[in-house]
């Protein structure tokens, strides 16, 4: 019996019907999973921000602090602030499920290869944003402002300084995720081993220059980024050159 052309197209239709629903069905959870993050830290809004300026109201000269040079601001900005915190709380929620999405269409290894990368990757970017808040905010801030000159006040704008913290804080997370991109890039063979090892002096550059472009025109901050960088793109190699390893125990064996 003869099959006519047209007659696979439900079937494939269908699949995209089906993908096309737990789309949707997982990006609801998504939205769901922040609301109800976002619930609470609205309730505490302005505690929250107190306690995100707080490196910055520690070092501001005697007499001054942080203004409002809007009239929404001192509403608008701690909100704003709650909803970055409900995406960032509910952020391995929203990964995994990505992952579950995902995950059907990969091989077993490439499931066993990804998942301690998603993990990972989670883990990294909540400790950048813990090292600039804990480490690199201090010193920058007390830097910044023993650079006042004499007859003028620091007395920041608040939406202002929310922008740059969650800019900075968006850096260094990413910037913590070296070894991820350098694990990503050997094990796709998009770039060999090899190279990465030897072109160290540039990545240096490149990591300095990118750290000068995200963080404010001091030499501290510069640093603080680009030193954990280059640091975190040496664990990266390390960590493809164990996978690198893994790979080809069983090949040989397999050869001999």
């Amino acid at each position: 019996m003869s099959q006519s052309p047209g007659e696979g197209e439900p079937l494939a239709e269908g699949t995209l019907v089906s993908h096309l629903l737990e789309l949707r069905d997982r990006l609801l959870r998504s939205v769901i999973a922040v609301v109800i993050c976002f619930v609470p830290l609205a309730f505490f809004q302005n505690e929250l921000f107190t306690l995100v300026a707080r490196p910055l109201i520690d070092k501001l000269p005697a007499g001054t602090s942080l203004i409002a040079t809007s009239v929404v601001s001192p509403f608008m900005a701690p909100l704003k602030l709650s909803l970055m915190g409900a995406i960032f709380l509910a952020m391995p929620f929203i990964l995994f499920q990505v992952w579950g999405f995902v995950a059907p269409g990969l091989y077993k290894r490439e499931r066993r290869f990804a998942a301690p990368l998603v993990v990972s990757s989670i883990v990294l970017f909540y400790v950048g944003v813990a090292f600039a808040y804990y480490v690199v905010f201090p010193l920058m801030f007390q830097f910044l402002a023993s650079t006042t000159p004499a007859g003028v006040k620091m007395m920041t704008d608040i939406a202002n300084y929310l922008d740059f913290v969650l800019l900075l804080f968006m850096a260094f997370g990413i910037a913590f995720e070296m070894p991820v991109a350098v694990v990503l890039l050997v094990a796709t063979g998009l770039v060999k081993l090899e190279v990465l090892t030897r072109n160290r002096g540039y990545v240096i550059l490149g990591i300095f220059i990118i750290a000068a472009f995200l963080t404010p025109p001091d030499a501290v901050s510069q640093s603080f980024m680009a030193v954990p960088m280059y640091l975190l793109y040496e664990l990266g190699i390390v960590f493809a050159r164990m996978i690198q390893k893994s790979r080809g125990t069983p090949a040989t064996a397999t050869e001999s």
